[in-house]
């Protein structure tokens, strides 16, 4: 009855002398759980970084888009506002726009608008050099939203990982020490779900971030559409009015 008492209390002081911070259960755990928390601190920071580089994007984005939408419908010649948007749009919507006087300008050199026969193929051009270019737009603005995907979908499975990892790891220093106090199981424990813990912290803002960000690009990329059927009815009415 002593023996087991000084057992207990003894068990009791190794558990208290584990460093359960987290500094202190990353330099107990093995290597691999080792490996799996850094690889999930990585995948956290760099989930964060790309979450405010979007964010940030996306408000400059629209903020620029609704000045450019207030030059385009002011009245203003078109010209003029190619001028000033340049060879070097700032943002998607301008890109599109810049293309599409591209493509006008070259049928205006070639004499093309005032022939009846070609005017709807210079109006099929200049909407396939809009489509083009909000593709190629919008393939920018989603770079790096399947690496925020991925961390979502994976990063609580690298956790589960470690989990079951830091149980085997339990499991073995209970059956080498032939003893099931909490002082041999505690550890072990705390490093698994130490893991599942970084896991879901990874994964948890990654589906959320990419669910917000991935519906504001929907909604840019709607608005950027709605642009270019817009812009191809301005064209339409000047063909006309050429004619």
């Amino acid at each position: 009855m002593e023996e087991n008492v000084i057992d207990t209390v003894a068990a009791g002081s190794s558990v208290a002398a584990t460093d359960f911070s987290i500094f202190g259960l990353f330099m107990e755990a093995d290597l691999v759980i080792k490996i799996v928390i850094l690889v999930l601190l990585l995948a956290s920071f760099w989930s964060w970084a790309i979450i405010f580089d979007k964010v940030m994007r996306m408000r400059r984005l629209n903020a620029q888009t609704a000045e450019f939408e207030d030059s385009f419908w002011s009245g203003g010649p078109l010209n003029d506002l190619y001028d000033r948007v340049g060879n070097h749009p700032q943002h998607p919507m301008a890109g599109l726009f810049a293309a599409a006087m591209r493509e006008w300008g070259r049928s205006t050199a070639q004499g093309v608008r005032g022939k009846e026969g070609l005017r709807e193929s210079l109006k099929q051009r200049v909407e396939r050099v809009m489509q083009v270019s909000l593709g190629r737009e919008m393939d920018f603005l989603e770079r790096n939203m399947v690496f925020l995907a991925s961390v979502g979908s994976t990063a609580p499975f690298i956790g589960l990982f470690g989990t079951v990892w830091g149980i085997m790891n339990s499991f073995e220093a209970i059956g080498l020490s032939k003893n099931t106090s909490l002082a041999v199981v505690a550890p072990g424990i705390a490093e698994a779900l130490f893991a599942t813990a970084l896991g879901l912290v990874a994964a948890i803002p990654a589906v959320v971030a990419y669910n917000k960000i991935s519906s504001d690009l929907g909604r840019y990329a709607n608005r950027l559409e709605s642009f270019a059927g817009e812009f191809s009815a301005v064209m339409s009415r000047q063909l006309e009015e050429d004619n």
